[in-house]
């Protein structure tokens, strides 16, 4: 019996409220539904978002992959070329050859003649060996020249024109001028060494004379 009369009462202040019994009920399952398609669309995109981004990603990655596939590369082709430029110094300085009596020094050979000719009758000697007066670029070649000379002074590739120059076009860059020697006299010629293993210069007259090739 109280049961009943709870059951009417409720409907009662139901109907006094304005709200059907069943219209709540309808009003939660279309507003869970909505929820329900909201939470899914945001999902979506969240997972299309997520998607872009990789497809960025992996794009970003094969294209400094490619970058560094193609530095690689060039740094493979670069050490290809020191490797073979190194190769030909190799074979050029310590795989050439002398004659006989030559004497190597760096890349080239050296021979002392001890006749005795004039300056330009030493040059045709040189050249018809396939040489030419000696050149000296360097401390270490001259200390090599003077050792080979040993005695008495021999003619070089150095002449004189406006200016000093050698046989080969080498730049002058050091000299080992004797003291009082290596003045501005045209016509002259350079010769090495004298006692203190330096040059002197001379008008042409006969001397010994070195080759190099």
């Amino acid at each position: 019996m109280s049961a009943d009369i709870q059951s009417v009462s409720d409907v009662r202040v139901k109907y006094i409220r304005g709200v059907p019994e069943d219209t709540r009920e309808t009003d939660r399952s279309q507003d869970g539904q909505q929820l329900t398609d909201v939470g899914l669309q945001q999902a979506d995109v969240s997972v299309k978002l997520e998607n872009e981004q990789l497809k960025i990603r992996i794009n970003n990655l094969s294209r400094n992959y490619s970058l560094l596939e193609n530095k690689t590369a060039n740094m493979a082709a670069d050490n290809s070329q020191l490797q073979e430029e190194v190769k030909k110094l190799k074979d050029k300085t310590e795989g050439k050859w002398c004659p006989e009596g030559w004497t190597r020094f760096g890349c080239s050979c050296y021979f002392k003649f001890t006749e005795m000719k004039y300056w330009d009758e030493s040059r045709t000697d040189c050249q018809d060996k396939g040489a030419d007066l000696v050149s000296i670029n360097s401390k270490e070649e001259q200390e090599f020249v003077r050792k080979l000379n040993m005695k008495g002074q021999s003619w070089i590739g150095l002449f004189r024109e406006s200016t000093w120059k050698w046989l080969d076009g080498s730049a002058l860059t050091e000299t080992f001028w004797a003291t009082g020697h290596g003045k501005p006299t045209g016509g002259s010629y350079g010769s090495c060494c004298d006692q203190q293993g330096k040059w002197t210069q001379s008008y042409n007259y006969k001397k010994t004379w070195i080759c190099e090739k």
